[in-house]
């Protein structure tokens, strides 16, 4: 028989936007039950990203989608109830979760439990730990969707702005893995260090190092074929030195420049591809395909999340200030459930 969850449940979850220790608070919130091609999951650990820290500072603008708001779109854990149209035969089943509250808005993960679609929690190949499978979903999803959702990369050349971010560290290890020569741009030694070992044949510190003039080198004049671009506004000019004609650039995210202004003949002339993408608006074809893709890679022991740091639920205020540095080399992950849950 499924297990049933409790009415109440705990719970990280803010009211109004702001900094992390002024509204985020820990408490007793109403735990969800599973609708129709839902699951229920009793999660194990919550998975902490960029855009999670950024909706709930409001630098995303709008207004809150629910009186309260759970953050945190990715997890894993055990599911333990289904809705209509799901087979009971998936309760027990070890899962991550990308996605939770693109569905019931402000529902997310930093909590017990958690009611997603079903084909948002995938199967987490035994070996694969709760806290790895809760940093898999937005890094993974978005690093596929950038890399390899319009074709393959086989014997291309890749960069990677931000090699050593979530998403960067994934980004490497697909382009790799389909074949790609791959260079990443990094701001620290270390990071460098973490960079390489993802997967980059070589690390550029943009600190230290002119990315254009050393990118060129790597290329033997060329450059790249594609970019896979983590600030889009602040690389702009970079991007364009460095793409070969008719390569593409696929941009997640523009943090420091969010209005960029578009040296449109720079790409024009190239006959350059600007991708815009973001994770939670992923066709659904590409996100099957991504998900068969990092399911395959996990199983075979060839993508594992690298953990920066765990941090129990009520320390998510602390989570969020340490990834907002952004000094982190990883994934920041929140521990929720009890520890006999963890297999691997």
């Amino acid at each position: 028989m499924p297990e049933a969850a409790a009415s109440k449940m705990r719970a990280v979850f803010y009211r109004r936007f702001g900094p992390a220790r002024e509204v985020l608070e820990f408490g007793e919130h109403t735990s969800p039950k599973p609708g129709h091609d839902e699951v229920l999951v009793k999660l194990a650990a919550s998975g902490l990203n960029p855009h999670d820290t950024k909706k709930r500072s409001g630098w995303l603008g709008g207004t809150l989608p629910a009186e309260s708001v759970i953050p945190h779109s990715d997890g894993a854990g055990v599911i333990i109830g289904v809705g209509g149209g799901v087979s009971e035969s998936r309760v027990g089943e070890r899962v991550f979760v990308y996605g939770a509250g693109y569905r019931r808005p402000g529902e997310g993960t930093a909590a017990d439990y958690v009611a997603v679609p079903a084909h948002q929690a995938v199967r987490l190949p035994d070996g694969v730990s709760f806290t790895e499978g809760a940093a898999l979903g937005v890094p993974a999803m978005t690093a596929y969707y950038a890399v390899l959702s319009d074709g393959p990369v086989t014997g291309l050349s890749v960069l990677v702005q931000g090699g050593a971010g979530a998403v960067g560290m994934v980004a490497i290890a697909l382009a790799r893995w389909n074949g790609a020569r791959v260079i990443a741009t990094v701001s620290s030694p270390e990071k460098a260090e973490a960079a390489c070992a993802a997967g980059a044949d070589a690390a550029v510190d943009y600190r230290r190092e002119d990315v254009v003039a050393r990118v060129r080198d790597l290329t033997n004049g060329a450059g790249v074929d594609r970019i896979v671009e983590v600030d889009f506004g602040a690389n702009v000019a970079i991007d364009a030195a460095c793409l070969k004609p008719n390569g593409t650039v696929a941009s997640y995210s523009s943090t420091r420049v969010r209005a960029p202004i578009l040296p449109y003949y720079d790409f024009a002339r190239m006959g350059a591809r600007l991708l815009m993408l973001q994770a939670g608006n992923m066709p659904e074809r590409i996100q099957q395909d991504g998900v068969k893709t990092i399911v395959a890679l996990l199983d075979r022991g060839l993508l594992r999340p690298r953990i920066a740091a765990v941090y129990p639920l009520e320390e998510v205020a602390a989570a969020h200030d340490s990834l907002e540095t952004g000094d982190v080399i990883g994934n920041i992950v929140i521990a929720i459930g009890e520890k006999n849950l963890e297999r691997a």
